[in-house]
């Protein structure tokens, strides 16, 4: 594993600008969710509100094109983005 959370040999998924899918906000409250912590959970580690964690959440779904958020973490997976 890396540091930022990639998987070795992996660099993130970038657009066509050359950045990473998800902003270090969106990452950071995924791989919070790899790790089993509730919305609340997540928004009191991250100091925002549980609405701003579910507008995270909804925005990866919308970028992705996935229904649910199992489905996010299993696409954020594959492209390298976080790590179980």
């Amino acid at each position: 594993m890396t540091g930022q959370g990639g998987i070795v040999g992996m660099a993130p998924v970038k657009d066509g600008r050359g950045k990473s899918l998800l902003t270090n906000r969106e990452r950071e409250v995924f791989e919070l969710l790899v790790q089993d912590k509730t919305t609340k959970e997540i928004a009191s580690q991250l100091f925002v509100s549980e609405k701003t964690v579910r507008n995270h959440i909804s925005n990866v779904m919308k970028k992705l094109n996935v229904k649910g958020r199992s489905q996010a973490v299993v696409e954020l997976v594959r492209l390298g983005e976080i790590t179980i």
